[in-house]
């Protein structure tokens, strides 16, 4: 789930020109990134239908404040109760994503989970936080390469797992007019039916086109295959592909439209998601006093 389907593939120096970036050893980033990746885990379960996003290797730059909304509308779902969870045909999931900048390297990310039934009451379902860092552009790696750690609770109403952590590695590359990512996710339940199931995999991949500076068209790809001790039967994975449209309106904006198709019988069989996002620009303490002196 991330900011960067369309800043991704944008001149990425030119986009942190006006940050300022503070520096950093690779030993001392390396010992932060081993430190991330112990405390992941045992990891978590994906957050479903309410974030339905490939990551990009970038993170927010500093003093910058990324705001998005998630609109996912399942055009056909399930249509009972199962296991004590709400149906999701014709429910639009309604997710609210503040990212904050801390350097040229890391972020953190807070998610506000909901949910539009089809009877029409909107209700709550969770709240995630998001930590991530990234291998620094200065370093000149072949691709870019990041590492989140999501961790948070959703209602039982909603997810049989209500505790969940979620490490995602994150490895994208720009060549001419492609743009690849995969993101081979990993996630674990800390309470619910899911905490027996051990470590599960599910993998993301995006590959898209630029069409224009503006436009790109692409696929995306959405995976849960089951546990790394050994996957579940086809029938019971869920997999899904969702051809996109990236378009550029200006740096401080992105916008990814897409339609889901299910493949299997465990998936929700057609889903229309669509992400605006709107990055903000914060002044330098010192700075800003330098604008505006008081008197």
């Amino acid at each position: 789930m991330h900011h960067g389907t369309t800043v991704a593939r944008r001149d990425r120096a030119a986009l942190e020109k006006d940050t300022l970036m503070a520096p950093i050893s690779r030993t001392a980033f390396l010992t932060v990134l081993a430190a991330f990746t112990v405390a992941a885990f045992p990891l978590a379960h994906a957050q479903g239908n309410y974030e339905v996003q490939v990551y990009s290797y970038d993170t927010v730059p500093p003093s910058s404040t990324m705001l998005e909304i998630h609109s996912n509308f399942t055009v056909e779902g399930t249509k009972t109760v199962q296991d004590g969870v709400l149906p999701t045909n014709h429910a639009m999931h309604e997710t609210l994503e503040i990212t904050q900048g801390i350097n040229d390297w890391s972020e953190v990310g807070f998610y506000v989970f909901s949910s539009i039934q089809a009877d029409g009451g909107w209700q709550w379902v969770g709240d995630h936080i998001r930590p991530r860092v990234r291998i620094p552009e200065k370093w000149h790696w072949p691709v870019g390469v990041s590492l989140s750690l999501e961790v948070g609770y959703q209602r039982a109403a909603f997810s049989p797992d209500t505790w969940t952590m979620e490490i995602r590695p994150i490895l994208d590359k720009k060549i001419g007019r492609w743009y690849m990512s995969f993101n081979p996710t990993l996630d674990r339940s800390f309470h619910g039916p899911g905490v027996n199931k051990g470590v599960e995999f599910s993998p993301n991949v995006k590959v898209s086109y630029d069409f224009t500076k503006k436009i790109a068209g692409g696929l995306e790809y959405y995976g849960s295959y089951g546990p790394l001790s050994g996957f579940d039967p086809l029938r019971e994975q869920q997999q899904q592909f969702v051809p996109t449209i990236d378009v550029d309106f200006g740096p401080q904006w992105e916008f990814n439209f897409g339609v889901g198709v299910g493949a299997t019988r465990s998936t929700d069989h057609l889903l229309v998601k669509c992400i605006i996002g709107r990055r903000f620009n914060w002044p330098h303490g010192k700075a800003a006093r330098l604008k505006n002196p008081q008197p």
